[in-house]
């Protein structure tokens, strides 16, 4: 039974990365969606292209998903040479290259040869992050830009709550295990840090929000996106699910609206001008 913060060995489980839960944007675009009702929005690809400003040359998108990001930087920066990376080729389909399959802990990039890399809300699925942030320190040029975003520990709480009750009824306990949770691999709370350990000048943008949902297909949806790991959830997954869209549709019947905090960040640090020993 998995516990508030859970880790899925799955989620960092190559295959179940690439063919369930990646295979294609359907997963990814159902947790996007949900900050459609996020107040205030922020838009992301805008905020991270303004911290590339003096960026040129080579700039990789490194576990890029749907391109997102891609598409922004190759519309607002077309002096740029954006390349998408990806583990699953499959998610890489619909986008426009250059596009490269490669695993993050071991980029086919020369060293010193990328003058930024962007690495969104990606790190936690990483079996070892430091790995991976080795790595990216690594390809990128003397004094290049590294951006990153996660979420904290306590991001989207309501939602943990909801489904811990929704797996309690399921279970017939006083309290169900806790959802899931990607981002505590590499939470927020952490994550300046981490990048200290490799990176210089780290700073951190926090991206607070509230998300009221009126009817629950949004918030279902993004419960629904994490079928990969369901063996590992800890719960008869379809039931608890089901649960939680009652209790959902109780709640925003009673008070008008369900209401969600979120709290993530977008980090921008620089590689060390000399080579860390």
């Amino acid at each position: 039974m998995t516990r508030s913060g859970a880790q899925s060995p799955a989620s960092t489980d190559r295959h179940v990365i690439t063919r369930e839960a990646y295979g294609t944007d359907a997963h990814l675009a159902a947790r996007q969606r949900l900050y459609q009702a996020q107040h205030p929005r922020h838009d992301l690809p805008a905020i991270a292209a303004d911290h590339l400003a003096g960026a040129n040359g080579i700039v990789a998108d490194i576990g890029c998903g749907n391109g997102w990001y891609l598409r922004h930087l190759r519309q607002h920066r077309p002096d740029l040479v954006v390349v998408g990376v990806d583990l699953s080729a499959g998610i890489l389909a619909e986008q426009r290259p250059p596009l490269v399959v490669a695993d993050a802990q071991a980029l086919p990039f020369a060293s010193g040869s990328l003058h930024a890399v962007l690495v969104m809300h990606m790190l936690y699925h990483l079996p070892d992050p430091d790995t991976g942030l080795r790595e990216l320190a690594r390809v990128l040029t003397p004094d290049g830009t590294l951006i990153t975003s996660t979420n904290a520990r306590a991001d989207k709480r309501e939602l943990d709550q909801l489904w811990s009750q929704a797996a309690a009824d399921v279970l017939g306990l006083p309290e169900g295990p806790h959802r899931i949770s990607l981002s505590q691999r590499f939470p927020l709370d952490d994550a300046p840090a981490r990048l200290a350990r490799y990176f210089d000048d780290v700073r951190l943008v926090h991206l607070p929000g509230v998300i009221s949902v009126t009817e629950p297909a949004p918030a279902i949806a993004h419960f629904a996106s994490y079928q990969a790991w369901a063996a590992d959830s800890g719960v008869p997954f379809e039931p608890t699910l089901a649960r939680a869209e009652q209790r959902l549709t109780e709640t925003i019947e009673r008070d008008g609206a369900f209401t969600i905090t979120c709290q993530s960040g977008m980090l921008i640090c620089r590689t060390p001008a000399e080579p860390r020993t």
